[in-house]
């Protein structure tokens, strides 16, 4: 009877294995990035939104009269029905804002409108192409009466943080179309920080009104807002 031979089967050395989680593996976090890249809350459309855009540090100040100019603009024509910008400043590397939106998809592509908007009519002002943003936008919902009048305060009174201007109001914000400063004689004298800043909005306002309980009336049960108080501090990464 002839014998089958059986294959002869050896023993390799192991290499590395490229199957499975391992120590360090995946791309690097760049630890300068203050917004990581994880899913984001669901939104409801009951809470307003503190956003903020960073851009990156190669981009000339965004509170240059060439550039707002176009800023504004921009931020008119990124509202539509289910997003609404409701306040917003502009410092020299950062864009604060106060958004509303429907639900959590309405938030996302009205911040990304907004953020392509913006990123144009920044790099057509400084003849320059490439991209603005530093990182994707920072946000926090806002979901208490207080909570929303700090956001308020801090939006509007961001250039106080910064030194970036020594107005009572900043012309870089949207102080001129915000209808809850509490009406005193400081408030009347600083009413001249904002000469100029409506006409380049044009006949209508660049902003919204509220239609949240919160962002409308609910923040007002805290008082309304001096132009005399500094803005609150919010210890969240890209608030600053």
């Amino acid at each position: 009877m002839k014998r089958t031979k059986e294959p002869l089967q050896l023993e390799l050395p192991s290499r590395h294995s490229w199957g499975g989680r391992r120590m360090g593996a995946g791309r690097k976090r760049d630890p300068k990035c203050g917004v990581p890249h994880r899913a984001r809350p669901v939104h409801k459309a009951v809470h307003p939104v503190h956003a903020t855009l960073r851009a990156g540090g190669e981009v000339d100040s965004l509170r240059t009269a060439h550039v707002f100019t176009l800023l504004i603009r921009s931020i008119k024509e990124a509202s539509h029905a289910e997003f609404r910008i409701l306040h917003f400043s502009v410092q020299r590397d950062h864009i604060h804002l106060i958004v509303e939106a429907h639900d959590k998809a309405s938030l996302s592509r009205g911040m990304r409108g907004l953020s392509i908007r913006l990123a144009r009519a920044i790099n057509r002002a400084l003849a320059r192409r490439g991209p603005v943003w530093k990182e994707r936008y920072h946000a926090h919902a806002l979901t208490r009466p207080r909570e929303v009048r700090n956001a308020l305060l801090y939006v509007l009174m961001n250039h106080r943080e910064h030194g970036a201007s020594p107005a009572w109001l900043d012309p870089r914000s949207s102080a001129a179309w915000f209808d809850g400063w509490r009406k005193d004689v400081l408030f009347e004298h600083a009413l001249r920080d904002l000469d100029g800043l409506a006409r380049l909005a044009g006949p209508a306002p660049p902003v919204q009104p509220a239609r949240t309980w919160l962002a409308r009336e609910g923040w007002r049960r805290c008082r309304l807002i001096g132009i005399d108080e500094g803005p609150a501090i919010i210890a969240r990464a890209g608030h600053r």
